[in-house]
């Protein structure tokens, strides 16, 4: 509508995932002439090769620590300053480890544009006495807005390479859904809309547990017959807890690329499948194996599957 104010977007966290999506978000926004072109992108600062990783990220225009050899659009400006970095922002992107979140929304707190929406990209649960949380609703109470997700089949490697797959937003509020649509969606990155936070949010979470698994599989030397079984195995449990947790998630939601798409890619790929393989061979500790395979990023398996266990733990339900 003439006179109407431009998005702006903000894209919380750089890693590898962060950086392939900056990539998606800075040439539509570029496109787009109800969006504002420049897209910043909080970097939490490091020094990469004695340089500040925002200077090298601003001046090479890629992010050479987790997203080597990828050219980010040059309206993708890195800012060290959490605050800076949202000033003015419509839409917020986040997609950093979910153990930060709590963190980096107390810093954003009454100090976000009054019309934000959010976004949540991120993989994980937040777990209290209380029982589950869904990341989606800490951002939500922590800062007053409607928060929608994105999950899928989706290693941000390929995505960055622009090898077609598809991603699914879960939203509740169908507007805010295709106002992301319209900065995510690309030939080669399709979005798909579905009204249901929760389905989609646990689909992203769980599925790095069943990760966890199938890497133990290929550790193990066994074969795919094996792999596929445990596919089988996780997917249908996850919907299981899914469910016993939230009213109105949909069946559908587990034929989205948020489901079956995604436990299918992260089982044969992924950083939780290649490390739990090298946990069987080698006998090094996840921790150890995290900090020597990861360069930086985080295993969010291991744990979602130690908050998962406490949840059934704490209700007598572990042998369901």
């Amino acid at each position: 509508m003439p006179g109407e104010a431009k998005e702006k977007v903000c894209i919380i966290g750089s890693g590898n995932w962060g950086s392939a999506i900056a990539k998606i978000i800075g040439r539509n926004a570029a496109k787009q002439p109800d969006v504002d072109s420049e897209v910043r992108m909080w970097v939490f600062e490091e020094i990469v090769q004695g340089q500040r990783l925002t200077e090298i990220i601003n001046t090479t225009h890629e992010n050479v620590k987790y997203l080597p050899n990828i050219k980010l659009p040059e309206n993708v400006v890195a800012v060290p300053d959490l605050l800076q970095s949202v000033e003015g922002a419509t839409l917020l992107v986040f997609v950093i480890p979910h153990q930060f979140v709590k963190g980096v929304c107390e810093q954003l707190r009454g100090k976000i544009h009054p019309r934000a929406r959010a976004i949540s990209l991120i993989k994980g649960l937040d777990v209290t006495k209380a029982g589950v949380h869904l990341i989606s609703e800490l951002i939500r109470e922590n800062l007053d807005v409607d928060v929608s997700v994105l999950m899928g089949a989706n290693i941000a490697n390929e995505v960055a390479m622009e090898q077609f797959c598809e991603a699914t937003v879960g939203c509740r509020d169908k507007s805010n859904g295709e106002a992301f649509r319209k900065v995510l969606n690309t030939p080669y990155f399709r979005i798909a809309i579905i009204e249901d936070v929760a389905g989609v949010e646990l689909c992203g979470a769980l599925k790095n547990i069943v990760a966890i698994g199938a890497g133990m599989v290929d550790g193990l030397k066994f074969g795919e017959n094996t792999k596929a079984a445990i596919i089988r195995i996780g997917l249908m449990e996850m919907r299981k807890f899914t469910k016993m947790h939230f009213e109105g998630v949909k069946d559908e939601t587990f034929f989205e690329s948020c489901g079956v798409a995604d436990v299918i890619t992260t089982c044969f790929g992924g950083r939780n499948r290649r490390v739990a393989e090298a946990r069987v061979r080698t006998g090094k500790s996840f921790e150890v194996l995290e900090k020597e395979m990861l360069n930086g990023q985080k295993l969010q398996g291991t744990l979602t599957a130690k908050e998962v266990h406490q949840i059934l733990a704490a209700n007598g339900l572990v042998d369901e």
